[in-house]
């Protein structure tokens, strides 16, 4: 829970935004980001998670119109060089220099702070450690795997130790052993007080790293609060899930099961464990069903209609 004085680092309040003045990628769209919190914008692709994170850190400034708009109590369509100076960015794409080594692509980047010689090499040596990095000093980019590239453009973004981090879908393209690790490492920024912001459409990623999450569709704030609550507060608790082929369209299912079907996979929701497991035993292959307990990509499919890997 977020305490009374905790200092509001992001404030936007019904913000929209269109390419050309005809396409609408944000719309209305108002949220709080607090000291501290991991916040999740998690949605998936084209549902506006990129462009808002651009709005924040001063990329993308034209027909964008809003009420309220700030970062530190900055505008960021004005003042984005004083933002930047407080905020560390991950683009969803790592753009590291790939001729130079892993001690150049960060030594270069400290320059445009203005961080002294002496103090840089000192920083740079503290990131490589926290990333696991330090082996590869002089290794070229070109040399390294995709997981270490990923690493190091993190460790890039934290050279002038930022209070706010913002991560544009982190770990996308990453193997789970990879995904897990850097998941470490934005938990231990977390607890040093660095607030963080990132975009996923994974959702596990959202429930293991977010305090509160927006979920978004279509340039639209859908639902925001905790992972946990929302799922506990917005969907049954159970999901009782069979492939499709072997659901009669006769099937008689009690007022209290809720059924969502789609070609390959028909879903029945209850609050009640035991009544789906009464219902799995109507079906002939056990092998094609499962019982478990409802997700965030359940609640988005309620919400939206649409899957998260749509």
């Amino acid at each position: 829970m977020l305490g009374e004085n905790v200092t509001e680092v992001i404030r936007i309040r019904n913000l929209s935004k269109s390419y050309n003045n005809r396409v609408v990628a944000l719309k209305k769209i108002s949220l709080s980001v607090f000291g501290g919190e991991c916040y999740g914008l998690l949605g998936p692709n084209g549902a506006g998670k990129t462009t808002l994170m651009k709005i924040i850190y001063g990329k993308a400034k034209y027909f964008t119109s809003f009420d309220e708009l700030s970062v530190f109590g900055y505008n960021p369509l004005k003042e984005d060089l004083k933002i930047k100076c407080l905020t560390g960015i991950i683009p969803q794409e790592d753009n590291l220099d790939e001729e130079l080594s892993v001690f150049e692509n960060l030594y270069i980047y400290s320059k445009y702070f203005g961080i002294p010689k002496k103090e840089s090499e000192k920083r740079i040596e503290e990131l490589l450690e926290f990333m696991d990095l330090k082996e590869k000093w002089n290794v070229k980019i070109r040399q390294l795997s995709g997981g270490m590239k990923r690493r190091l453009t993190i460790a890039r973004a934290l050279i002038n130790k930022p209070q706010l981090l913002i991560l544009d879908e982190p770990t996308t393209g990453l193997d789970p052993q990879v995904r897990h690790h850097i998941w470490d490492k934005i938990r231990k920024l977390k607890s040093e007080g660095v607030t963080i912001l990132l975009t996923t459409h994974y959702m596990e990623e959202a429930y293991q790293l977010c305090d509160r999450i927006s979920i978004m569709n279509l340039g639209e704030k859908i639902i925001e609060g905790n992972p946990l609550e929302l799922i506990r507060n917005n969907i049954e608790k159970y999901v009782l899930e069979v492939s499709s082929k072997l659901v009669n369209r006769n099937l008689k299912i009690p007022e209290s099961i809720r059924k969502e079907e789609t070609e390959e996979i028909t879903k029945f929701f209850s609050e009640d464990y035991q009544s789906l497991k009464r219902l799995a035993t109507k079906f002939d292959n056990s092998d094609n069903l499962v019982i478990r307990q409802t997700n965030l990509e359940d609640l988005f499919l309620k919400l939206t209609g649409r899957k998260l890997y749509d």
